[in-house]
């Protein structure tokens, strides 16, 4: 599987709330955005824990729009991303770029760019 279809995987697992696959594509130690909440994350049981959360008070879906490999070898993907409360009220709506490093076909280190 190429690199960019493990990250598609990855947003498909994370729209089905199936934490393992999302997780299992990702090195022990993944450095990670606290986007929700500000800050950082470090390691796959602090990206559970804070996605667990997240899934607790918001329900949000991300689409990847599209997928580039930039010069230095990071893969940015292109997302539509939709948030919304438990209750089905939409709380955000817009286009942010995850930009992903990989380390021995695992996702090393992820941040997130406005376009």
């Amino acid at each position: 599987m190429s690199n960019h279809q493990q990250l598609r995987s990855l947003y498909d697992a994370f729209n089905a709330r199936d934490i393992d696959a999302a997780l299992g594509v990702m090195t022990d130690d993944v450095d990670w955005p606290n986007a929700w909440e500000g800050g950082r994350l470090g390691g796959k049981d602090a990206v559970r824990a804070y996605w667990l959360r997240q899934w607790n008070e918001t329900d949000g879906r991300v689409e990847p729009v599209s997928v580039t490999t930039r010069p230095d070898g990071r893969i940015a993907v292109d997302v539509h991303q939709v948030v919304r409360t438990r209750s089905g009220d939409l709380l955000s709506e817009n286009r942010v770029f995850h930009r992903y490093a990989i380390r021995n076909g695992l996702v090393s280190k992820v941040d997130v760019e406005e376009p």
